[in-house]
């Protein structure tokens, strides 16, 4: 019979099951307070979370700056308000039980700013940090300055000895573990490096006990657990885990299960959409303004950009090599040199309707129709600097305020996006994040006739192996 121990998490003994954070406001303080509440360890998302007035309201994120430096300012208040509104409402619903910790972005627009305001304004109630996307040097001090366990998340043994090094052994008492997310299964974005080959996963048990290896070296304890995260669905998948003294505590972390229960606040039509998915729906990709690869479902948002894409050719502003063909862009159309191969496919694809030829900073040109290089100017001019860097609008976190790039125009406004189909947009036509084991809503029998659990009956049936 299949057995799960609690174990101590963030000084408290706890089931050793984890609510993956999911931003922007996909992972808030109701689902995740009824993590706590049932147990585990919850996570709301403190991506640029919601906040709500007096009477309970949400209050939309409208931005009033002129210029991108000022609406940054706005995103940084807004995401600290959101914080600590989130923790209080997970706070509350826990009861007590359970832990509730908060995720980060490291890579995030005013990532520091917002968890600093965040801990302050919610001192007490959050009693994690987890953080990510990115090398989150600096979280274990920040953390530690509120007497918070830190979590980082790699993807590699390399990864969490570089952290370790370089900050992480000023702090180690604060260490609450180490959440190895899995680079090719996980949902939203994804650790793979430059050395990994993203169609030729590797089986996460070699690379979990070579992290465990690298935090034995590093002199971190077997209690200090590792949290298996990005294709977990059925624990009793995963016994040969539990108990193996190569790993040392484990626990495990759920992203993509929690998204279908009563308490999730994504909305019905992305909850039936959920049910319906099949092997292959969710497609690890590269669009990503970030620069990391991501995990999201294959809907017509994805579709767009895979195709946009498509239609791209290089071209050269002066005759050289191939580049011999004169092709007009713009309305001025000016000349650039393209290869006579791919000038026939550029007008083609400008007699289909993709008439705008927009500039990458790869000195390629993508082709679209009107309105989409309207929106795609429109929300580029919008930008309110989500990230720290962003390749689609050339924001960075800097003086200069860009990252001295062409702005993309093969990636989008992940902010827009997420914010939309967090709050009941339409979930053909927005970037639907989910893991690769989502297809598995539609075949296990827990969801028979469209059933959707509480978070309750969802944390009973994780710890029971189903």
């Amino acid at each position: 019979m299949f057995r799960l121990d609690p174990i101590v998490i963030s000084g408290r003994e706890v089931l050793p099951v984890v609510e993956g954070g999911k931003g922007i406001n996909v992972s808030n303080g109701e689902s995740s307070g009824a993590w706590a509440a049932a147990g585990g360890v919850a996570t709301f998302s403190g991506v640029n979370a919601d906040t709500y007035d007096e009477t309970g309201k949400l209050i939309p994120m409208v931005y009033h700056g002129k210029t991108r430096t000022e609406r940054h300012r706005e995103l940084i208040a807004f995401g600290i308000k959101g914080a600590i509104a989130q923790a209080r409402i997970a706070h509350d619903i826990s009861g007590g039980k359970g832990r509730v910790h908060m995720n980060v972005l490291w890579e995030m627009g005013g990532a520091e700013d917002i968890l600093v305001g965040a801990l302050e304004g919610a001192k007490g109630l959050i009693h994690g940090v987890t953080c990510g996307a990115g090398m989150p040097y600096r979280v274990a001090e920040l953390a530690a300055g509120f007497g918070v366990y830190y979590y980082p998340i790699v993807s590699s043994a390399r990864a969490f000895r570089a952290l370790w090094k370089r900050a992480y052994h000023k702090h180690g008492e604060l260490l609450g573990g180490v959440v190895y997310e899995d680079p090719w299964l996980a949902g939203g974005h994804n650790g793979l490096s430059n050395s990994e080959d993203p169609e030729k996963p590797e089986p996460p048990m070699g690379r979990v006990i070579e992290l465990r290896k690298t935090m034995r070296d590093c002199g971190v304890s077997d209690s200090v657990p590792v949290f298996m995260a990005g294709g977990v669905w059925a624990l009793k998948e995963w016994s040969d885990w539990i108990g193996n003294p190569e790993l040392g505590a484990v626990a495990f972390q759920f992203g993509t299960r929690p998204l279908l229960t009563r308490e999730s606040p994504i909305s019905e039509a992305w909850k039936r959409r959920l049910l319906t998915l099949t092997p292959g729906d969710v497609l690890l990709h590269r669009f990503s303004p970030t620069g990391f690869y991501s995990s999201a479902v294959k809907n017509g948002f994805i579709r767009e950009l895979v195709e946009r894409s498509d239609r791209q050719i290089a071209y050269s502003s002066e005759s050289v090599g191939d580049h011999v063909a004169e092709l007009p862009i713009g309305a001025r159309s000016r000349i650039v040199w393209v290869t006579p191969h791919d000038k026939a496919a550029a007008l083609g694809w400008i007699a289909e309707g993709f008439s705008e030829a927009l500039r990458t900073p790869d000195s390629t040109l993508v082709f679209v129709a009107p309105d989409k290089a309207e929106e795609i100017r429109k929300d580029q001019v919008d930008c309110m600097g989500c990230l720290s860097m962003c390749a689609f609008s050339n924001w960075a976190q800097n003086e200069a305020g860009t990252n001295g790039k062409k702005a993309d125009p093969r990636s989008f406004c992940i902010q827009k996006t997420l914010q939309n189909i967090g709050h009941g947009g339409d979930v053909e036509h927005e970037l639907m994040f989910a893991g690769h084991n989502a297809f598995r809503f539609g075949s296990d029998p827990f969801y028979k006739d469209g059933f959707i659990p509480t978070v309750g009956q969802l944390v009973d049936r994780i710890a029971s192996g189903d």
